[in-house]
């Protein structure tokens, strides 16, 4: 009796040897390139990385588990925003990432503000997802209340590599200023506000979907603004650039802070036409099913903006042909 439940054993043991090396090959990893933790792009990345991953051993989505990609294991990488996340993934890095649509076009064409630039050719959409809208914070009785009056002022630009630092450049001359007719600091959000509240800084850029934590944690801690983007300097900037695009960030979005007008830009999710086919086909089918919906919707405020029936709108590059399959099947492209 002994030696047959040893050699039952044995055989059991063999058995998941010989298993292993294939689970480890069914196993895939999928990096998702987003920005500051006190942003936007990292929390919503997390809910995404959330919803496409189905690591072995998880629960049938039937039953109430993961409705993601079987085998696959996505992670939403912290990074210096937009810019940093089309170089990482044109250079193999990572496998995709977040990023502005004009900075998205601009490395994919070699054109704007990456003229003189080898063109990203091999970029490619997987979808566009939220709105972001330009916010440029001061204190409340700092006497800023246009672009033009940062002249002078201390300034955060964010990051260079940052979507935010591009735009606030293009800002800036939009108002007929420069980098050179302000101090220029180069802040992420969560570094920036604490600068302004403590008297370092005058005023910062912000480039995301409202509501952005970093901004929100400053205006329960002191009395702000939203400084407009509006007049000459938003129909300067919207004429030269079709990506921008006039809008408000509603009252009450932060506290004390009224409805102000601004620009906006569409955040996109990018990768890499090396990526495989199948596998963007499975993670574009998982990121809109049923039960993503519902990680969206509650997982972060902005969840609820990013919509199949938007999936399309602004994307200024190919879409990757794992995206179009999908998008095809769906109705969404003829």
């Amino acid at each position: 009796m002994f030696a047959y439940f040893k050699s039952a054993l044995t055989a059991a043991a063999l058995t998941a040897s010989l298993m292993a090396p294939a689970a480890a090959q069914d196993l895939k990893f999928f990096t998702i390139g987003t920005g500051g933790t006190a942003a936007t792009y990292y929390p919503v990345g997390g809910v995404i990385a959330n919803a496409i991953s189905n690591p072995p051993g998880s629960r049938p989505c039937a039953e109430g588990g993961s409705c993601g990609v079987p085998g696959l294991i996505a992670s939403a990488v912290s990074s210096r925003g937009s810019v940093d996340n089309l170089n990482a993934i044109s250079s193999g890095l990572r496998n995709s990432g977040f990023a502005q649509s004009d900075v998205a076009y601009w490395a994919y064409t070699g054109t704007g503000t990456m003229q003189g630039q080898a063109p990203a050719e091999k970029l490619r959409a997987i979808a566009a997802l939220f709105p972001e809208h330009i916010h440029l914070v001061a204190l409340a009785d700092s006497g800023i209340n246009s672009v033009a009056d940062l002249k002078g002022k201390r300034v955060s630009l964010d990051e260079p590599g940052s979507g935010t630092y591009v735009d606030a450049n293009l800002i800036l001359e939009a108002a007929g200023l420069g980098v050179a007719d302000v101090t220029a600091e180069a802040l992420k959000p969560d570094a920036a506000s604490d600068a302004l509240r403590n008297g370092q800084i005058d005023a910062f850029f912000f480039v995301g979907g409202y509501p952005t934590g970093a901004i929100v944690e400053l205006a329960s801690a002191a009395k702000i603004k939203l400084v407009p983007i509006d007049g000459d300097t938003a129909a300067s900037l919207t004429g030269k650039h079709a990506f921008f695009a006039s809008s408000d960030v509603p009252e009450g979005v932060y506290e004390g802070v009224p409805a102000t007008t601004t620009v906006a830009v569409g955040a996109q999710w990018i990768t890499s036409s090396d990526e495989s086919e199948e596998l963007v086909y499975e993670i574009t089918k998982a990121l809109w099913n049923d039960n993503t919906r519902k990680l969206l919707d509650t997982g972060h405020a902005k969840g609820k903006s990013i919509t199949k029936e938007t999936a399309l709108d602004g994307i200024g590059i190919p879409l990757h042909p794992g995206a179009e399959k999908f998008y095809r099947e769906a109705g969404l492209l003829k």
